[in-house]
């Protein structure tokens, strides 16, 4: 019995130990998501810091190759003035020469000037670019640091919200499990505690047991529900009583029916060998207690069949006097089985402590008598709690209700009683009404003006949303074109580089050259190799242009790709999050729907108490006129009636002092 009505709170507690579960695997999922964007941000950080070095490196090579330049323009001049001066002494064919290697290495210099100043100005246009994306990022990093604390303080509270109760559930689940483990293991044992003397018979009748005390069980539990606050509850309305009593009945019966076999077992128990004359005296206490248990439970069944019966009298005071004096004996019985399982639980206490001293006492029996033992205090406490409620009750349940039909006469049939509950909830209901103060409108100009404020937030609103849109797309546009910048700049870097060693080798030529250290011949050659060499020089550019394009194109699809799965991981969390809360929508639409359903029945019942009021106000105007004429018109009688009494008085007083004179 206790099991069965543990198990619709068991499992409530289970339901809402799956509901802490669910909200526990959002909270997870709103910490994975939290810690994909800590990544997320300190990955843009190692990023930008990539970047930024590279920026610095390739600014500091642009100063050098800057102040290289300078220097060769100088070396230059120098070399100019003195080729004129040797101009001015005469030519030869040396001079000639050396004059036209040094124009093929002014055009060349003055084409490396050209393209270094427009490196310079396309790095300080992709400078700017990239401080501006950097600003835009960075706003965009501390936006989504807000986000995540946001998210965080949800968590948290989430955390803190539910933690107590999963941590209550579980220590309840552990409980009810280890109880539940305990309770089978003694079921078990007391399966097997039928002792061997006893007949197969009585075994059937003890496994039984059950299908009487079942029953007995869900007919108190009825009985207890039948019993609210919006019933009459009397005797002639409480009609799962009678089930109860016929329950009980049928399981007075069964305790009848194994009395003869306890008190048998019990008294082969005294005949075996082992059996000491204390276990046969407390055996003999036990019988006594068994058969003054069975009786009382047999004057309980004569009670409360008495009180299912309904009422045959016509008197209202007699039925009353009788089933008070049913009340008052049923509590002293009650008394009764208090003390008699009270004592029969000290006599098998003190049996048990004598089979303890038994030297062929085995653990199941030990764990058979603390069964009983915890099972006879459970009972000796309902007994006597059931007792004591009788007894502090008992001018409640002797005492009149209150209610009688109209003339004093017979008693409350249910039909009585429940029209009489419908006028009471009616009047009730009428006086909440009445008392409920109604809410205030809100006048029109306010809605008015709020109704403006409205569709001015919602143009704003799309207004908003367009620039969102608009800076958007501007992100993107700018994104790509970082990307193409930051391809030019490597490229920028890797031609600065391959003109760098191309300018070393010019100025070693220039040196051998000025040094005079050949012949017209080797000049030429010399000529020959500058104009031969851009042409291998440029394919080797557009080979590590190829090479750097398919590099940075690699690395830029796998940041996509990452990117991507951070995307798909977010949106599928996104996706359990839109339709949790299209569930909790739905049930919001729901409620609100029953809530509109009942605003109007509300409404309804008050138009109709308020034509109800109306008519009974109305009523009660009419019956006072009529009251107040039938009271006028009795006192213009009374007056008459008064008058000629006094005119009878004055005419007999005249006739009396008539007769004296003539006596």
């Amino acid at each position: 019995a206790l099991l069965r009505s543990q198990r619709p709170r068991q499992y409530c507690k289970f339901g809402q130990f799956a509901q802490n579960q669910v909200l526990k695997k959002g909270v997870v999922d709103e910490q994975a998501s939290s810690t994909s964007l800590k990544d997320q941000v300190k990955q843009r950080e190692q990023s930008l810091r990539k970047v930024e070095q590279e920026m610095d490196s390739l600014t500091f090579r642009n100063q050098q190759l800057a102040k290289r330049v300078e220097l060769l323009q100088e070396e230059l001049a120098a070399s100019e003035a003195k080729g004129k001066k040797s101009k001015n002494k005469g030519d030869s064919p040396s001079q000639q020469g050396l004059q036209q290697t040094q124009s093929v290495f002014d055009e060349d210099l003055q084409k490396k000037i050209q393209e270094n100043e427009r490196l310079h100005i396309q790095f300080y246009e992709a400078d700017e670019q990239h401080r501006q994306q950097e600003s835009q990022l960075k706003g965009r990093l501390e936006q989504l640091e807000r986000d995540h604390e946001q998210h965080q303080a949800i968590v948290d509270g989430l955390t803190s919200k539910y933690m107590g109760t999963i941590e209550r559930l579980q220590s309840d689940k552990a409980r009810l499990e280890v109880k539940s483990q305990t309770l089978e293991r003694e079921a078990k044992e007391c399966k097997m505690n039928s002792p061997p003397q006893s007949s197969p018979q009585f075994s059937q009748y003890l496994h039984e047991n059950a299908a009487y005390v079942r029953p007995l069980e869900e007919g108190l539990v009825q009985l207890h529900q039948s019993i609210t606050e919006d019933t009459v509850t009397v005797l002639e309305t409480v009609g799962k009583l009678k089930d109860f009593a016929d329950h009980f009945t049928s399981y007075t019966h069964f305790l009848q029916k194994i009395l003869p076999y306890q008190l048998k077992s019990l008294e082969e128990e005294c005949g075996t060998p082992l059996c000491t004359s204390s276990l046969t005296s407390k055996n003999q206490e036990l019988q006594s207690d068994m058969k003054r248990i069975t009786s009382l439970f047999d004057k309980l069944h004569s009670y409360i069949s008495l009180l299912a019966l309904p009422s045959e009298l016509t008197h209202r005071g007699e039925e009353r006097s009788s089933s008070s004096a049913v009340f008052t004996q049923l509590a002293a019985c009650l008394h009764s089985l208090h003390d008699a399982v009270k004592e029969m639980s000290t006599h098998y206490s003190q049996k048990a402590s004598l089979e303890q001293e038994l030297s062929t006492v085995t653990q199941k029996l030990r764990t058979t008598n603390e069964c009983l033992l915890a099972s006879l205090g459970s009972l000796t406490s309902s007994t006597g709690k059931i007792a004591t409620f009788f007894s502090n009750n008992l001018d409640f349940f002797t005492s009149s209700t209150g209610y009688s039909p109209r003339g004093g006469a017979g008693s409350l049939n249910p039909l009585q009683a429940e029209s009489m509950l419908g006028n009471k909830k009616k009047a009730s209901d009428y006086m909440h009404a009445i008392r409920k103060p109604r809410p205030e409108s809100v006048p029109y100009r306010e809605a008015l003006l709020h109704r403006r404020v409205l569709t001015s937030s919602t143009e704003s609103r799309e207004g908003l949303t367009q620039q969102v849109v608009a800076s958007q797309e501007k992100i993107a546009r700018l994104e790509q074109e970082k990307e193409h910048w930051l391809l030019e700049a490597q490229l920028g870097r890797v031609r600065l580089e391959k003109e760098s060693q191309r300018i070393q080798d010019l100025e070693t030529q220039l040196s051998f050259a000025l040094g005079g250290g050949g012949s017209p011949a080797h000049s030429l050659g010399q000529v020959g190799m500058l104009t031969t060499t851009p042409t291998n020089e440029e394919v080797g550019d557009e080979e590590s242009r190829e090479q750097l394009i398919k590099t940075h194109y690699m690395a830029r699809v796998g940041e996509l790709t990452t990117q991507l799965q951070v995307s798909d991981s977010k949106a599928v969390n996104f996706h359990a999050e839109c339709r949790a809360l299209a569930k909790r929508l739905a049930i919001a639409e729901k409620s609100r729907e029953t809530l509109t359903e009942e605003v109007k029945l509300a409404n309804q019942n008050i138009t109709r108490l308020q034509d109800e009021l109306a008519t009974t106000k109305r009523s009660y105007k009419e019956q006072l006129s009529m009251m107040s004429d039938h009271l006028c018109s009795m006192n213009e009688t009374l007056s008459k009636q008064r008058e000629e009494i006094d005119t009878l008085k004055l005419g007999s007083k005249g006739n009396s002092k008539l007769l004296k004179k003539s006596r």
